[in-house]
């Protein structure tokens, strides 16, 4: 199946179901995000079609920020695609979520885009650490290859 949009529900339904399968590995309790009023992370997921897809998410404002101060930017663009899709940008909130399937305690990242897009889902593994995960808020059996890495920042 050609992928033409990252952000489009069937297509990134049919990647991640073709990829991986819902788990039940348990993920420890999570301290809220401090420090900075801007996170970025940033990884490559896979993609059937091409050598991956870059992934770059910026959260503006933190879990004790009001709702309205929670603020996303989310960049995608795609390696070697045969397509050659241009690069996806979508702006909108962000909101937290309380629990997983297997775990009550973890915390989820919802990210909704302003207009059309799909609506993102990332446990926080840790500070440092966001993974994909389904809207039933499950884990992929492949979750390591869907993990964004928090960028340390460069201002001075």
């Amino acid at each position: 199946m050609q992928i033409r949009t990252l952000l489009a529900g069937s297509a990134m339904l049919a990647l991640l179901g073709g990829c991986a399968a819902g788990t039940q590995q348990d993920v420890g309790t999570q301290e809220p995000m401090t420090g900075p009023q801007t996170a970025t992370y940033e990884g490559t997921l896979p993609c059937r079609s091409c050598a991956g897809i870059d992934l770059t998410v910026t959260l503006e404002g933190t879990e004790q920020s009001p709702d309205e101060a929670r603020d996303f930017t989310l960049e995608a663009s795609y390696r070697e695609h045969p397509q050659n899709p241009p690069n996806e940008r979508y702006e909108g909130q962000w909101n937290v979520l309380s629990g997983t399937a297997n775990d009550p305690e973890a915390t989820v990242y919802e990210l909704t885009p302003d207009g059309e897009g799909q609506v993102y889902y990332f446990l926080k593994l840790d500070s440092d650490t966001l993974e994909l995960v389904d809207p039933q808020r499950r884990r992929f059996e492949n979750g390591e290859t869907l993990r964004l890495n928090r960028q340390q920042s460069t201002a001075t």
